[in-house]
């Protein structure tokens, strides 16, 4: 059976966790910009919800079901994120680190304005529902 609350939040209710993780690959590149050998990562954020969205439609019933959170679905592998990718760098450094400071930084306020918007157009819908209840 399909979940009514999923399916009108839409994509925007897929897209959030996903935008704070691809936050925080990011935030993590940034804390790291002086470890020798560290390299850039990232999230292939379409990809990543393209398969979000497939998950939460077969999840309507014609998924397998899982009996414990132990269980492996598909396209999962225990702890890692099949989407995560190692960024190169434009100019790469004596020590290897990939991480570019200042293309971190604008990726950054990029993802931030982006998780923004994908906040703002749930709270749209949340408070469309509310006023549907209410009347008011």
């Amino acid at each position: 059976m399909s979940n009514p609350i999923a399916s009108y939040l839409g994509v925007h209710a897929d897209a959030l966790p996903l935008r704070e993780q691809r936050m925080q690959l990011i935030a993590s590149n940034l804390s790291n910009v002086d470890t020798p050998g560290y390299r850039a990562q990232d999230l292939d954020f379409n990809a990543a919800l393209k398969a979000a969205g497939a998950a939460r439609e077969s999840a309507s019933g014609d998924g397998m079901a899982t009996t414990s959170e132990g269980h492996i679905r598909s396209g999962e592998i225990a702890g890692l994120n099949p989407f995560q990718i190692t960024r190169e760098a434009d100019q790469p450094s004596l020590d290897g680190n990939t991480v570019d400071p200042d293309a971190e930084r604008a990726a950054y306020g990029r993802a931030a304005l982006e998780y923004r918007a994908s906040l703002s157009f749930l709270e749209s819908k949340v408070k469309n529902m509310l006023t549907a209840i209410t009347g008011s």
